[in-house]
């Protein structure tokens, strides 16, 4: 799968041509073997019936896969949203303290926004071990100051800054753990070699009727792989064209330049 995963950081249309034409290799293959097999024996009927349980198979499963995949998609989307309200929380309550200390975490928790925006827009493994190594020494500061502030204003509202910091490092726990497992090395192995087997299959069927019918053949191997390369982009976080977007953490950053103002009274009536 590291190649695999390798190749698709590269371009992801690169595995779609590879799957492609492995499929129209397995075809071909399982044509030449139906011509052969048809001038000895003649054509069974049972063979369709295989092949046609076969295709049904890999429909279900490529259906099933394709669920999955979109759910860990939404997954690692509903957690940038989720993460990016939780920060924006906690530096309102920092700015609402009054106190030093409140105002220092304010400030750091915008460099951390930045950071975790940062780990969201990461390109490889390699970058996001990077920025989640930066994002932990962020914390342990902000959380020197949130226990400080504690100790030195012991009082609900210290309390509520406390809380909503604590909570934001958890949805960050959160998104590392969706970010952290790519579509199982199995599950695609598994999908790639069913769609082999298949076409295989399919032209061992094409084959016995002296059909070959390469046209909606190659048109089936399209739609195979359209859906198998989407599967792959939409459950691995950082291939492809489908990535979780910062536009949460974004907008959070541009609260954050407003500042908290205090109007004065309104003037009694």
């Amino acid at each position: 799968m590291d190649l695999v995963v390798d190749i698709a950081q590269w371009s992801v249309a690169a595995i779609g041509v590879l799957l492609a034409l492995g499929q129209i290799v397995a075809r071909e293959v399982g044509v030449w073997l139906g011509l052969r097999h048809a001038q000895r024996e003649g054509y069974r009927e049972g063979v369709g019936i295989v092949v046609g349980a076969l295709l049904g198979l890999l429909a279900f499963v490529l259906a099933l896969t394709l669920s999955f995949a979109n759910a860990r998609f939404t997954e690692r989307r509903a957690g940038a949203l989720a993460e990016a309200n939780a920060i924006g929380t906690a530096w309102l309550r920092a700015e609402a303290v009054g106190h030093p200390r409140g105002d220092a975490i304010a400030r750091l928790l915008e460099d951390y926004a930045r950071q975790r925006a940062d780990f969201v827009r990461a390109e490889t493994p390699e970058a996001a071990a990077a920025t989640t190594r930066r994002n932990n020494d962020m914390q342990t500061l902000i959380w020197g100051h949130v226990a400080a502030l504690v100790r030195e204003k012991p009082d609900p509202i210290s309390s509520a800054v406390m809380a909503a910091v604590n909570d934001a490092f958890d949805m960050a726990t959160a998104e590392r753990f969706a970010y952290a497992f790519p579509l199982p090395a199995r599950l695609f192995w598994m999908l790639t070699g069913m769609a082999v087997l298949s076409m295989l299959a399919l032209g061992y069927q094409l084959g016995l009727r002296r059909t070959p019918l390469r046209l909606l053949s190659f048109l089936l191997i399209a739609v195979w792989t359209v859906v198998i390369v989407q599967i792959l982009d939409l459950a691995s976080a950082r291939i492809g064209a489908l990535r979780t977007s910062t536009a949460a953490y974004e907008w959070t950053i541009q609260g954050f330049q407003g500042g908290v103002r205090i109007p004065p009274l309104p003037a009694p009536r």
